[in-house]
């Protein structure tokens, strides 16, 4: 009987132990099948970022190669004598006459004598096509603000058309078919000729920052859009971060939670999403068609980017309203200040930080906006730089559409240069946005 006993226990005892071990198989399968899963979503989120990086590396690389070029312009340098039987034959230094003197015929028979050998009315013509239209207008300026230069002889380094820029720069290559390109080897041939002798420099292209649109790539520039986009965005700027963070106070601190304010909330929150080419139309038909506002104004611009900032500011004002701790509030009621005085000087402060950096977020994505824009006319070509809110005037990003537009081979190089200035601006806002963010961020 009791060997019996011993062996059914036995029995059981090796059961368990076979149960114990089946069961430690199981979960160490199972272990093994969430580890492998684990890895596997490891390895997904690792190629996923690598494949992210990989695109904003090439995006990048595209952007910054292409653009390159447009830091750097072509001049040849020349000794123009300022004949003053051709600029002013009767010597009354009148402006008017200064400015209307045949420059282009100077600016070409000073480039014909470095070419003597060059003979026939159409070689001639395709040797001065080497010159930008821009040389004589270079030389304009430089007599009407020095009248005393006529009759002498100046050094000038006057810029050269796109096509033989590009040449310069290794764009345009002989190996090309001549049929296929815009340079003549004739012309090759004396572009060499004369970077032979050195009068033919590369250097940095201050026209590219210092002047405004134009129809010849080597003399447009992008100050006159940078200053549409500092205008609107100054009119984007004072009449968005009032009524945003006024609207965001009253909606957090004073209104009464009740079916409007919910109204007004769910609105609020469905004018963010509402793509920006509606705030356009609205701008065409309200500001422009029923105000009679200027079209192609900064002015109006700025009133359309206002509209479509607002909603991001006023969540992300109010988001920075509720994060303030209640304590503080209730401990200003306590000590007797009222809900005016808890707000201005307590509530506001603490908030600031988000506000800001809401604030400079919906003015980064305002400054890249293009539809709204266009829906307002600031497509225009504009070839002087605004000088008021109510100048036309255009932007980076509509600057960049209308050179991406252009048959110009040359644009293509100043497109990718306006996208670099762009993309600094808005790194440079999001980088102000983190900064302030750190310094005047406070833990409770």
């Amino acid at each position: 009987m009791t060997d019996a006993v011993m062996n059914d226990a036995q029995s059981n005892e090796q059961m368990l132990r076979d149960r114990a071990n089946h069961a430690s198989d199981a979960v160490k399968r199972s272990l093994k099948k969430r580890y492998a899963a684990e890895a596997r979503f490891k390895a997904y989120g690792i190629t996923a970022i690598g494949i992210a990086l990989a695109a904003v590396v090439i995006l990048f690389t595209t952007i910054i190669s292409s653009g390159l070029p447009a830091f750097t312009d072509t001049t040849i340098t020349l000794n123009v004598e300022l004949k003053e039987d051709v600029i002013d034959p009767e010597g009354t230094r009148d402006p008017l006459t200064l400015a209307n003197a045949n420059y282009r015929k100077i600016v070409f028979d000073t480039l014909l004598a470095e070419m003597p050998e060059v003979q026939g009315r159409r070689d001639k013509r395709a040797l001065t096509s080497m010159l930008s239209q821009g040389a004589s207008f270079q030389v304009q300026q430089l007599v009407t603000a020095d009248p005393s230069l006529i009759g002498q002889t100046v050094e000038l380094a006057l810029p050269v058309a796109a096509d033989f820029d590009l040449y310069k720069k290794g764009v345009i290559n002989k190996d090309t078919d001549e049929a296929d390109r815009r340079v003549s080897d004739k012309q090759m041939a004396w572009f060499d000729t004369l970077e032979e002798r050195g009068i033919i420099q590369t250097g940095f292209n201050t026209t590219f920052f210092a002047n405004a649109d134009s129809r010849e790539p080597e003399l447009a520039g992008i100050w006159g859009a940078t200053m549409g986009s500092l205008f609107t965005m100054l009119v984007t700027l004072l009449m968005s971060f009032p009524i945003g963070v006024c609207a965001a106070v009253y909606l957090e601190e004073f209104a009464p939670k009740n079916r409007l304010t919910q109204i007004i909330e769910v609105n609020i929150n469905n004018l963010a999403a509402v793509p920006s080419i509606v705030f356009g139309l609205l701008g065409l038909a309200v500001f422009i068609n029923f105000f009679g506002l200027p079209r192609s104004a900064p002015l109006v611009g700025g009133m359309v980017l206002a509209l479509m900032t607002l909603p991001t500011i006023i969540i992300a004002a109010r988001a920075a309203l509720k994060a303030v701790p209640p304590s503080i509030r209730e401990a200003a009621l306590g000590l007797g200040a009222s809900r005016m005085q808890v707000v201005t000087h307590h509530v506001l402060p603490l908030a600031m930080p988000g506000i800001l950096t809401g604030t400079i977020i919906g003015m980064a994505q305002a400054l890249g906006e293009t539809a709204p824009l266009l829906m307002i006319g600031m497509v225009a070509f504009i070839v002087d730089i605004p000088g008021s809110v109510t100048d036309p005037a255009t932007v980076l990003p509509v600057q960049v559409f209308l050179w991406a537009d252009s048959p110009e081979r040359a644009f293509v190089a100043r497109t990718s240069a306006a996208i670099m200035v762009l993309l600094t601006f808005l790194i440079f806002m999001n980088a102000l946005a983190v900064v302030l963010r750190k310094k005047f961020e406070r833990r409770w």
